[in-house]
């Protein structure tokens, strides 16, 4: 059975579509999934060894320009490449106008979420198959749920498993006295301080820890060269693709993130990660796994509401035990 999954942005959403994928495969090996992703992520379906074609969109890009854009050859090969094969089922793991829309474009049945549990209530009018899932839940469980649903297997009570072999980007196993600060995310206010960034950064270089600093747009290479001064030890990473980032990630023996697609990355590598939540609540969508520490607000956590109210003694203390134990266990 081949089944097309239509989950396109963003990074996190689909680091988070990754455990349903790995339940359907070990409940019913006959599956062959496709994927639809926006081209900034088509990197990320292929690492799970049940996905066999990527195809990427770029509908970010071309809503800039749409009269352009939906009469270029690029889009013609779009649609073309959603015809080669013979899909059994859609699935839109997304839940909303713009998946459930792409979706559509295939005579193909299509399974997503009903109107009172997707993102846009209406996108639920484009399925043949409507399922529901409660909201009150992480997203990793809800997608975890759906696919169980649409693809009739029973959902297991472990906890989900991201399915990626860590030797695709770090084939000797062996882990550097390192840690990463990802410290970029779209929003201002998600952003903890530089200064908070940099007293943390000469802790863990006065524990003897290099720290190494991606980044991936102009205005994160200026501050993570700021959190680069810091420290001696600290190291300025050139621009990486996402491959790259998780083959730093998986040498690594620990992991400080902001709320950003890559602390989702972390988690779905199991490196150990303080995540820093300020205005935004990891209940729903925080990083999902083990070795995974949140640091902010949230009704199970301290009553924060800025990113300035976690201090870097606070980030340390979490730090420091899951290196430790990293360091051990990678002896």
């Amino acid at each position: 059975m081949r089944v097309l999954i239509v989950k396109m942005s963003s990074l996190g959403d689909v680091i988070h579509t990754l455990p349903a994928i790995t339940d359907a495969c070990a409940a019913r090996p006959d599956l062959i999934f496709d994927w639809v992703v926006e081209e900034d992520f088509a990197e990320v379906p292929a690492w799970h060894p049940a996905v066999e074609n990527v195809i990427p969109v770029a509908l970010r890009r071309w809503r800039k320009a749409p009269l352009q854009a939906f009469s270029s050859p690029e889009w013609k090969d779009f649609r073309q490449s959603l015809k080669k094969p013979h899909y059994d089922l859609v699935i839109d793991a997304q839940g909303l106008l713009k998946s459930a829309w792409v979706g559509s474009l295939l005579r193909t049945p299509t399974a997503g979420l009903d109107a009172q549990s997707a993102r846009e209530r209406f996108a639920a009018w484009a399925y043949r198959h409507r399922y529901p899932v409660a909201k009150d839940q992480h997203a990793v469980e809800r997608i975890r749920q759906l696919f169980a649903q649409a693809l009739d297997y029973p959902l297991p009570e472990t906890t989900g498993n991201y399915g990626l072999d860590i030797s695709r980007f770090n084939s000797t196993g062996h882990r550097d006295h390192q840690v990463v600060f990802l410290h970029g995310t779209s929003r201002e206010d998600k952003c903890w301080p530089v200064e908070f960034w940099c007293e943390l950064c000469k802790k863990a270089g006065d524990q003897g820890l290099a720290v190494v600093l991606p980044w991936g747009s102009p205005a994160e290479r200026e501050r993570a060269e700021v959190i680069a001064d810091s420290s001696p030890r600290a190291l300025l990473m050139p621009r990486l693709n996402l491959t790259g980032i998780a083959a730093v990630l998986s040498r690594s023996l620990g992991a400080v993130s902001v709320d950003t697609g890559l602390g989702h990355l972390c988690a779905a590598l199991d490196i150990p990660t303080v995540a820093l939540y300020g205005p935004t609540s990891p209940k729903l969508v925080g990083t999902y796994g083990a070795d995974q520490v949140h640091l902010g607000s949230g009704a199970e956590l301290s009553a924060q509401k800025t990113m300035r109210d976690i201090v870097p003694a606070q980030a340390w203390e979490a730090l420091q035990p899951m290196v430790e134990a990293a360091a051990a266990g990678a002896r």
